[in-house]
């Protein structure tokens, strides 16, 4: 198997596994077998025009949304066996970490790894427990007539989930303490990310631009407020950067990233919506596509929280503020 190492800001980044050389077997485990059954069905439902069988699938993937994406990473690597743990000891075959040299230094990448897959244990452990104790409570659901039984069977769908992802980072655990994984910088996934960032900031340049032009034709004639001032004062740094990006680019001198390193640095995005097709026709992982696009969404939606956090305590101190100088005044 193959481990990518994918940042999506500059301090999050999405584990995934490619699965080399699956060898096909006629003899499938029973977990295989329900899975695969479940697959299926499911897929057949969401072919469904309309009825009960379409509505679930379309709650099924709203709610496939919220799960983490570090959870959908773990859940592509396969669990560890007594089997497979004594093949790849008798192999002593490595796994290789594929990641952006430019953006993650290459001296962190094991940490990294270790993090990613060891942090969320004890969540997906305790998360599978729970799940496991509701399905008796959720049973007697399954005398309804008619309709199946789907609390039970979210609870059953959800329990193999934490499973999986507990096998998938135990692992990559037990990888890493053999010594087993090497790190392999690739330069292709380092130029993918630098061309990424110049075409979403010309996208967003242009947006901004269209915004104050918008703006200014609004106002007609009145005074040009303050943030549309500020904009029009940092296009010359913006274009500047861009034409040192493209230079880059021409040149193969990629500009690192990496800020990841100051724990004062505001967290930024260095992958935006519309990158997972590009990534996944690169890495020839078709499967990375839903995976970097869900990650991306679930990063910058957690990044619109802390701004609007940030900006409703600036808010409340600024009232506070001025009641109690209004206070003051009274007195």
């Amino acid at each position: 198997m193959r481990l990518f190492l994918l940042p999506i800001s500059t301090r999050r980044s999405l584990l995934y596994c490619q699965r080399l050389n699956v060898q096909l077997t006629s003899k499938q485990t029973y977990v295989e077998k329900i899975t695969n059954r479940a697959g299926a069905t499911w897929l057949k439902w969401e072919g469904a025009d309309s009825g009960w069988q379409r509505k679930i699938t379309v709650w099924g993937n709203e709610l496939f949304k919220r799960i983490p994406y570090e959870e959908w990473g773990l859940k592509s690597i396969p669990p560890l066996s007594t089997r497979r743990a004594a093949e790849e000891i008798e192999a002593q075959e490595e796994t290789e970490v594929v990641y952006p040299s430019s953006i993650i230094e290459p001296g962190t990448v094991f940490d990294v790894v270790s993090k990613l897959a060891t942090e969320r244990q004890a969540l997906h452990r305790k998360q599978m427990w729970f799940s496991i104790a509701g399905m008796p409570i959720t049973a007697p659901f399954g005398l309804i007539p008619v309709l199946p039984n789907i609390p039970f069977f979210y609870l059953v769908w959800r329990a193999w989930s934490h499973w999986r992802a507990l096998g998938g980072s135990r692992h990559v655990d037990y990888l890493l303490q053999k010594g087993l994984i090497k790190s392999a910088p690739s330069e292709q996934l380092s130029r993918l990310y630098a061309k990424r960032k110049v075409s979403s900031e010309v996208q967003r340049l242009i947006t901004d631009i269209g915004k104050v032009l918008e703006q200014m034709k609004e106002a007609s004639f009145l005074p040009i407020k303050e943030p549309t001032l500020a904009f029009l004062r940092s296009l010359p740094s913006r274009i500047q950067q861009l034409r040192l990006d493209l230079e880059g680019l021409e040149k193969d001198q990629l500009h690192t990233q990496r800020d990841v390193k100051s724990e004062n640095a505001e967290e930024q995005m260095v992958l935006w919506n519309g990158s997972g097709r590009f990534f996944a026709h690169l890495l020839q992982v078709r499967e990375l596509d839903i995976e970097i696009e869900r990650a991306i969404e679930q990063v910058q939606k957690s990044l619109r929280a802390k701004v609007e956090l940030h900006e409703e305590k600036e808010k409340l101190a600024a009232a506070t503020k001025a009641t109690s100088t209004g206070g003051g005044a009274k007195d």
